[in-house]
């Protein structure tokens, strides 16, 4: 038997996948295939393997080296891994172990824009089929499947913010590798603030068509695309999807963009808030709501003669995203770079306040008993990995479900409104996951410990440098 049959790892509509898949590979349509599992960052990583391998391995899974997921933005082992236990004390990591990676083949997909290439989405097992713990996807899935025992399914859909500009010097001198590398220099593609103009929009068609029609191709469902208020910055909005689609798609979408950019000639970024005069943040919007599965109705559509935006479910929903939101910031926050976003008066939230169609507020409330009724939490970065941005949003919620937690009246002026701070910087945000107790539960301690561990080393990397402010400041004074 299969390492997949041996463990029970496919659904039947996955085995069927796998059989299509199959097809594809024999019938030359795809000479390499892409096998990448989503790392900690929401990174993708993986190997590349001919035709004729991938089938052979399509059932047994790939083996990569399990230091992938203990790595920082630079890529850096943040664990002593030659150390005994490894530092984390999980023996099938110590040293440096193998493990495999199994695909998901209802992921996979002909890349438009890599000639005969395909990718396909996998998971991280030990080899005795136990999930890696600190696997994303997983912990995602598991979510899912308990809302699911629920009798709902989690629906988001996504609104993404990026930059894009044309690349002048790709910084590719044998001084400028490292960890991290010296990142491209770049110019703009078109000035900002003229948000939504159909002039700036012309003026950037030639980059907007050439992602649209391979996001089309690859199958994802795009609703729009935008100029967005600052220099060079883009938006593209998607329609909902349940479970872990539109999470899956939220990955592949970022892949797409860069590779897509970079092949012809130009830089785009899901950074935050780039070191750029004049530039706007970007947000990572995320739409949601629950679909009663008895039913198949959206389960925050308000009854006829409500006085609240949403059902008596949807409020409770509300509730919990409410008392989580401090706690699960790393999760949708998770670079430092992030928190310079969160300010009064600019489009993104400062505090943890909830109001009905209003952009000023962290959840912005869309309701009055309509079909597609939904919560918009404006608190993510696109940087963020989109299985913890999701997976927050699920134990957030349904901890209010259980609790039947009460998110307060609307802040008609959420800028002005006496509410909780969403932190202030990294450092803070990790401060309150690891003192949420619902965060703690749905995620794991082990999990939550890991993660923290990960994203201090980052910041003992940002401790340790001179920033040009400081040379600025103190470098001539003293």
């Amino acid at each position: 038997m299969s390492f997949v049959a041996r463990h029970g790892l496919w659904s039947d509509d996955q085995r069927a996948a796998a059989r299509e898949m199959a097809k594809d590979l024999r019938a030359g349509a795809v000479e390499v295939v892409r096998f990448v599992f989503a790392d900690q960052h929401g990174v993708t990583r993986g190997k590349t393997l001919v035709a004729a391998e991938a089938l052979s391995l399509l059932e047994e899974g790939v083996s990569l080296t399990s230091t992938l997921l203990l790595k920082d933005t630079a890529h850096r082992t943040a664990y002593p891994i030659f150390s005994a236990g490894g530092g984390h004390g999980i023996p099938e990591m110590q040293g440096a172990a193998d493990m495999l990676i199994v695909p998901d083949p209802s992921t996979f997909r002909i890349l438009p824009w890599a000639p005969s290439s395909g990718w396909v989405l996998c998971d991280p097992y030990f080899h005795d089929g136990r999930p890696v713990p600190f696997g994303t996807r997983h912990i995602l899935a598991r979510a899912v499947e308990s809302l699911k025992r629920r009798g709902f399914a989690f629906c988001a859909g996504l609104e993404v913010e990026f930059h894009v500009f044309r690349a002048t010097d790709p910084h590719m001198a044998p001084a400028d590798a490292g960890q991290p590398g010296t990142p491209p220099a770049a110019e703009l593609l078109s000035h900002g603030y003229q948000y939504l103009t159909e002039l700036r929009y012309d003026l950037v068609e030639p980059v907007m068509e050439l992602l649209r029609k391979n996001v089309q191709a690859i199958g994802l469902p795009l609703r729009s695309l935008e100029v967005e208020y600052g220099p060079s910055q883009f938006e593209f909005t998607f329609a909902p999807q349940a479970g872990l689609a539109n999470a899956d798609a939220m990955l592949l979408f970022r892949n797409l963009v860069k590779q897509v950019c970079r092949r012809a000639g130009y830089h785009a970024t899901f950074m935050c808030r780039p070191a750029l005069p004049n530039v706007f943040s970007s947000g990572w919007h995320l739409h949601q709501s629950l679909t009663d599965l008895a039913s198949g109705v959206n389960a925050f559509a308000a009854p006829a003669g409500a006085t609240t935006p949403l059902s008596e479910l949807g409020m409770h929903w509300l509730g919990g995203l409410m008392a989580h939101a401090r706690g699960a910031a790393a999760l949708s926050t998770p670079t430092i770079n992030g928190y310079r976003r969160f300010r009064p008066n600019s489009l993104a939230p400062d505090r943890v306040a909830w109001a009905h169609d209003n952009r000023a507020a962290m959840l912005r409330v869309m309701g009055r008993g309509a079909a597609a009724s939904r919560i918009e939490n404006r608190v993510g970065e696109p940087a963020a990995n989109p299985y913890l941005y999701f997976a927050s949003q699920i134990l957030s919620g349904t901890d209010g479900l259980e609790r039947k937690l009460d998110p307060g009246q609307s802040a008609d002026a959420p800028y002005e409104t006496a509410a909780p701070a969403l932190p202030r910087s990294l450092r803070e945000a990790l401060a309150a996951l690891r003192e949420d107790a619902c965060m703690a539960a749905g995620l794991g301690s082990d999990f939550i410990a890991y993660f923290c561990r990960l994203k201090e080393a980052e910041l003992a990397r940002f401790d340790a440098e001179v920033t040009e402010w400081e040379q600025r400041e103190y470098f001539e004074m003293f």
